[in-house]
């Protein structure tokens, strides 16, 4: 038993032929009246081929299924010829039956527990599926929001500078200062995206892990309002409510959501202007952004992925997301999202 203690674990097959080496030599080795005095007991003979049994399950659970069945047919074959060699009238059908139940349930017992353990890494496989899965959608939504932003404004800027380049040099010049404001604030964010992305890899050496900017919030709306008005939209902000940090992730998504419908605005909307309205309250943050262009639902639905990936954002996060026309012309974009009770707070005990 101390060596089958040892072999099991790492050689399964090789302890299961020293417990059947070993059951034998016991049940074979027993003087011939020790067996008529067992004999009142049907089974006490036969009871060492319980340690087979239990190898034979843990073979079961561990090994493959081909050599599983081999052990399985070995074993039932050992033990029923040699209970049938030394064992004689009812006592040879009791030992045959009770053989038989102790063998299906080992492998009744392995069976269930390579199943178990089959379903626990089925479910591990899936889990890690599903992460990898929502961190694309989640690269996906940054680099979306970040580069369709920016493009837009960079796409409108140069056809301003190349239109008034020779008449207005000075107004092709700012054109030009906002194309590289624009480019190097993406440049800074894509940069931020793929060093957290390599920082994800553990192989990473420390030595090329750099330090990251902080996240994008709703403290930097006036500066993307700023960047859009050099697009030739001017946005109004407005802000209400007590004014507090927020959670990152709120506070990120709720910036991107501005972002994105700042976006369809200037390539869609066909206006000069367009409010945001931002209100901290109580249990939630609202959002609002809207414009008096044409309103269609091409703002960003139909050709892209934008108000797609604002919907993704809000349903993240527990809040709700309208989206469309104006019956009074134009298109609204209004988010609301849950916040977190404040840490705290006094909690009424009884």
């Amino acid at each position: 038993m101390s060596l089958l203690a040892g072999v099991v674990r790492r050689m399964p097959l090789l302890a299961l032929a020293m417990a059947l080496f070993g059951s034998t030599a016991v049940v074979a080795g027993t003087p011939s009246s020790v067996h008529k005095s067992l004999a009142v007991a049907y089974q006490g003979q036969f009871l060492s081929y319980l340690a087979v049994d239990l190898v034979l399950g843990f073979i079961v659970t561990t090994c493959a299924r081909r050599a599983s069945v081999v052990a399985v047919a070995v074993s039932a074959a050992v033990q029923l010829l040699v209970i049938g060699v030394f064992a004689h009238g009812d006592n040879l059908t009791v030992n045959g039956v009770i053989a038989l139940l102790a063998l299906a349930a080992s492998c009744m017992a392995g069976l269930l527990s390579r199943e178990r353990r089959e379903h626990a890494v089925a479910l591990r496989a899936q889990e890690v599926a599903e992460a990898v899965t929502a961190e694309r959608l989640r690269i996906a939504r940054e680099l979306h929001d970040m580069v369709a932003h920016s493009i837009g404004i960079i796409a409108i800027q140069a056809g301003v500078g190349s239109r008034v380049i020779q008449t207005q040099p000075a107004q092709a010049h700012e054109a030009l200062r906002a194309i590289e404001a624009t480019s190097r604030e993406t440049l800074s964010g894509l940069r931020r995206t793929l060093v957290s992305l390599r920082q994800a890899d553990r192989g990473a050496p420390p030595s090329e892990q750099s330090p990251l900017a902080p996240s994008p919030g709703l403290a930097d709306v006036e500066r993307l309002a700023a960047a859009t008005a050099g697009a030739g939209v001017r946005v109004d902000v407005r802000c209400s409510g007590e004014q507090r940090p927020l959670p990152t992730d709120i506070d990120l998504s709720a910036y991107r959501i501005v972002q994105e419908a700042l976006t369809n605005v200037v390539r869609h909307a066909g206006t000069g202007r367009c409010r945001v309205a931002i209100n901290y309250g109580d249990g939630e943050l609202s959002v609002e952004v809207v414009d008096d262009g044409r309103g269609t639902t091409g703002n960003g639905s139909a050709h892209g992925f934008g108000i797609i990936g604002m919907r993704e954002r809000v349903g993240l996060l527990g809040g709700h997301l309208s989206a469309g026309p104006r019956p009074e012309g134009g298109f609204r974009v209004a988010a609301r999202l849950p916040l977190p009770a404040p840490v705290g707070v006094p909690v009424e005990t009884r």
